[in-house]
């Protein structure tokens, strides 16, 4: 397993979760209709001061999975963490990894104070995860958004450098 610089070979795996039900049903942006050109845009704008977006790719260098941290903010030392992973990815530790290499490069390269991120309440499984991490819950949005036409909280989790286990 690695982390690696997502590139167009990528664009296909990533537009086939997008369009998975399976996979999109807990985010609030619309994947289900993008398309190739939106992956592609993505992509190419993957690397920048303030958005880090990682392929995250088995021993093949085949794309299981995005890892991102967004909205970084080097004057207060924050970023905002993201994962998905394709549906037949799913279970065989490479959110685990891929996520330790991402607080690895967020406090020892980047030099970031804190990582923060939400979840739908509901995302059982994710909050678990989160929390296997080391994320810990800093509050509740309550009804915060409509997600599915239906009103939805968010926890909040963030991770400080001092407790990020190396």
């Amino acid at each position: 397993m690695k982390l690696r610089t997502l590139c167009e070979k990528d664009a296909a795996s990533m537009l086939a979760w997008m369009q998975d039900p399976a996979v999109n049903q807990f985010f609030r942006a619309d994947f289900a209709h993008k398309t190739m050109t939106d992956v592609l845009s993505f992509i190419r704008g993957g690397q920048s001061a303030s958005e880090r977006h990682y392929a995250i790719c088995d021993d093949n260098d085949a794309y299981q999975g995005t890892i991102s941290l967004k909205d970084i903010d080097k004057e207060n030392g924050t970023a905002e963490y993201a994962i998905v992973l394709r549906r037949q990815a799913q279970g065989k530790g490479y959110a685990r990894f891929a996520t330790q290499e991402i607080l690895r490069i967020a406090f020892e390269e980047l030099g970031l104070h804190k990582v923060y991120l939400n979840v739908w309440k509901e995302n059982t499984h994710a909050v678990g995860f989160y929390e296997h991490m080391g994320f810990r819950r800093e509050g509740e949005a309550r009804e915060q958004i409509v997600l599915h036409g239906k009103r939805c909280s968010l926890l909040w989790y963030g991770i400080l450098e001092n407790e990020y286990l190396r």
